[in-house]
């Protein structure tokens, strides 16, 4: 009898170890399908992060002119969010502007049109139909010769003068102003690397390299413009408020194998009409960066989930805030690949909300003071915060940790007090957009150029990444404003020259 029960207990145990070993099996299984939906929707599926419409809420169609008075809102029933309708601008294509040269083609009839037909009275003009098209005149390239008259005493023939040449970046060279600011924001706006640039000059009839052309970048960026950009940083490290993000960049000399990942890291602050967005290279990603680039600062740092920043942050004693849009970008994935797309779609409704409020407090004429923000938040953007965070706890004992809802429910838990900050903090956003979308044009240049040669022409792209897009952020054409520049550049000695060439400084002088 014993040797039955003995017998029994073994295949109990026995018949456990393979339930678990079944479980096991069906969760791998699950995982893999899911890894292979997600490797399919990379190759072939949408890459927005945009709702479909059939998911989104009726109210999400329309935007917030104003939101309703905080004297009304009703923190026991935040479910419902009332945005009043507007009337949409009709659409069409849009006016050329006013300032584009015109030249009347003039279409009149024959004087022998010009007669009427039934009794030969002389027409007269009653008025007139017109039509706009755009002409396009390539680009044309001129050579500034200069010219120094001699003059000399014609007794003594001696004391021979001469006008002096005017201050230039490089004087032995043909580079103008113009020239530079044209390579610059080629490459570092519209994306063209030097070596795609080279046989557009060769069509031209101009044999410049991208040899030559990489030195000047260099020599401009890693020298002549470091005083502007150092003086930016000591304004970006004052603000109230700094974004920081991060992305990869290859450098083939350097210290590290030529197929390692460099860096570039990357800070936004400032109120509109003074933004700021620099760009900072470095080979490494540890916490050692954010401390310097932060070094002395004292406001609130925004940023995505990485660790390096945490550190950063805990060891400065700064405020440090999460980005909702990228813990929104896991639940993204999910309800895309996941077998737990309702979830997902629950979690994405829960920030939906969220968003829709967000928009109503800073997409306005006027804008709201930091201390009404955060009244709006505490009366509506609490509550659904407070559901938001029981709902994942609930749900995290229930999904596998290494799925894609699993990562996206403990991703949102673990950053859950950073990512609460802006409810109490009225000058910082819910997100790190500001700094993602400052980044994206490098991470699109980067296509096209591929990489650094060098540390030092990454040091110097990044400086010249962080003027155009600091010009970008505050409504200053780039091209115009380096020409501008490079021709003053020369003649500035001062912190004070310096900070007049600033994009808002030069904003508000223009015309």
């Amino acid at each position: 009898m014993a040797a039955i029960v003995a017998r029994l207990a073994t295949l109990e145990e026995q018949r456990a170890v393979l339930e678990a070993q079944a479980l096991a099996r069906d969760e791998r299984l699950k995982l893999v399908e899911e890894e292979n939906r997600w490797l399919k929707a990379q190759l072939f599926g949408r890459s927005s992060e945009k709702m479909p419409a059939e998911d989104r809420s009726p109210d999400q169609a329309w935007l917030f002119n104003e939101i309703e008075a905080i004297t009304e809102a009703t923190p026991d029933a935040p479910e419902t969010i009332t945005i009043p309708a507007y009337d949409r601008a009709k659409r069409g294509r849009k006016k050329l502007a006013a300032d584009i040269p015109r030249v009347e083609v003039v279409h009149d009839l024959s004087e022998a049109d010009k007669v009427c037909p039934v009794d030969g009275t002389k027409l007269e003009r009653i008025g007139e139909e017109s039509s706009e098209q755009l002409e396009f005149i390539p680009a044309q390239v001129r050579v500034l010769k200069h010219i120094r008259p001699k003059y000399a005493c014609p007794c003594c023939h001696s004391g021979v003068k001469i006008a002096p040449l005017p201050a230039m970046l490089f004087p032995k060279s043909i580079l103008t102003p113009s020239l530079a600011a044209h390579i610059t924001t080629a490459k570092f706006v519209d994306g063209t690397p030097l070596y795609r640039q080279e046989p557009q000059f060769e069509r031209m009839g101009i044999p410049l390299g991208r040899g030559t052309m990489a030195l000047w970048m260099i020599r401009i960026g890693g020298t002549f413009i470091v005083p502007l950009i150092n003086l930016l940083n000591e304004l970006l490290l004052a603000e109230s408020v700094i974004h920081c993000d991060e992305t990869r960049l290859q450098v083939l000399k350097s210290d590290k194998a030529p197929t390692a990942d460099h860096w570039m890291w990357v800070r936004a602050a400032g109120p509109p009409g003074r933004r700021i967005v620099l760009f900072d290279y470095d080979p490494s990603r540890g916490g050692t960066v954010p401390l310097r680039l932060l070094d002395g600062y004292r406001g609130t740092l925004v940023t995505d989930g990485y660790g390096a920043y945490d550190g950063a942050a805990e060891l400065l004693g700064v405020t440090h805030a999460g980005c909702m849009a990228h813990a929104r970008r896991y639940f993204d994935e999910a309800k895309k690949v996941g077998s737990d797309a309702g979830h997902a779609k629950v979690a994405l409704e829960f920030i939906g909300k969220l968003s829709l409020i967000e928009r109503s407090l800073w997409d306005r004429d006027q804008p709201l003071t930091p201390t009404e923000r955060v009244e709006v938040r505490q009366q509506k953007s609490v509550p659904i915060m407070q559901g938001f965070h029981a709902w994942l706890k609930a749900l995290a004992p229930k999904v596998l940790p290494e799925s894609r809802i699993g990562k996206a429910v403990h991703y949102a838990l673990g950053q859950w007090p950073k990512l609460c900050v802006f409810l109490t903090h009225g000058e910082v956003p819910m997100t790190n957009n500001r700094c993602e979308n400052a980044i994206r044009p490098f991470v699109v240049g980067r296509k096209g150029w591929l990489f650094s040669d060098t540390v030092k022409g990454a040091v110097a792209s990044a400086n010249l990444y962080s003027l155009v897009e600091t010009c970008k952020a505050n409504g200053v054409e780039p091209h115009a404003y380096l020409t501008f520049l490079f021709e003053r550049l020369p003649h500035l000695n001062t912190a004070e020259d310096y900070e007049q060439m600033l994009p808002w400084n030069l904003k508000a002088s223009a015309p």
